[in-house]
């Protein structure tokens, strides 16, 4: 099978397109990377690949596919590796069930919480979304990492990254080191936090820990837009 000719149109600020980046590096495909200014109107030629204008965008030889969760999943499908690990046909529907239950729940009941905190304008306020955070955490998530005891830390006890960590790394990523006291956009607290949950912490470090997840990753430089663009009143 020859390498298919890739083009990522995206933009590495944005976590949504950051997952595509954590594909395509995980299975070592390569690629052409296009950055698109998410600051200004989207470019005409753009929005003719795009009508939507959002990132990730990508050409698979000469096919456009768009959203992220979609060219996150289909990437792990046309190219078979550790991400989806194949098994008969039934194992793998239950274990695609599993997996998309699991991301479900991270988006749905933790986010909000990250998005909270981001926003929140004062220290007051970002301590309680951190506990709303953990708590969400502690309920919804450290029960679905049961199967990590005494395996591997990934989405159902993997040594390798699976497609769970791909769709949330760059999530995790905000989440821990956005709680660093020098960005104050997370309150400092959580990392203590975190050890009401060490099935989730074991998971989010070892998972932000991959190269994979955090080559294209500017700490500083996403913190500082962050709290510019969506905590312009806060006090740090």
């Amino acid at each position: 099978m020859s390498s298919p000719k890739i083009i990522l149109y995206t933009n590495r600020m944005c976590p949504w397109a950051h997952r595509a980046h954590i594909a395509l590096k995980e299975i070592g495909l390569e690629y052409e990377e296009v950055t698109i200014d998410l600051t200004t109107p989207r470019e005409p030629w753009f929005l003719e690949i795009n009508p939507r204008g959002l990132v990730p965008t990508i050409s698979y030889d000469g096919t456009i596919i768009t959203e992220s969760g979609i060219v996150t999943q289909f990437l792990a499908d046309a190219h078979q590796t550790h991400l989806l690990p194949p098994s008969s046909p039934i194992e793998n529907a239950l274990y695609r069930a599993r997996l998309n239950f699991f991301v479900d729940a991270f988006f749905s009941k933790v986010l909000p919480s990250l998005f909270a905190s981001i926003r929140a304008a004062d220290e007051t306020e970002r301590d309680a979304a951190a506990q709303q955070l953990i708590a969400a955490v502690v309920k919804e998530i450290e029960p679905l990492l049961a199967d990590t005891d005494g395996k591997g830390p990934f989405f159902g006890g993997s040594e390798k990254l699976t497609l769970a960590e791909v769709q949330s790394g760059s999530f995790l990523l905000r989440i821990l080191t956005f709680a660093k006291p020098e960005h104050g956009l997370v309150s400092a607290k959580l990392l203590t936090l975190l050890e009401q949950a060490p099935r989730f912490k074991r998971w989010a470090e070892a998972t932000i820990a991959q190269e994979s997840v955090n080559f294209i990753y500017d700490e500083k430089l996403v913190a500082d837009k962050m709290r510019a663009k969506f905590a312009p009143a806060a006090k740090v």
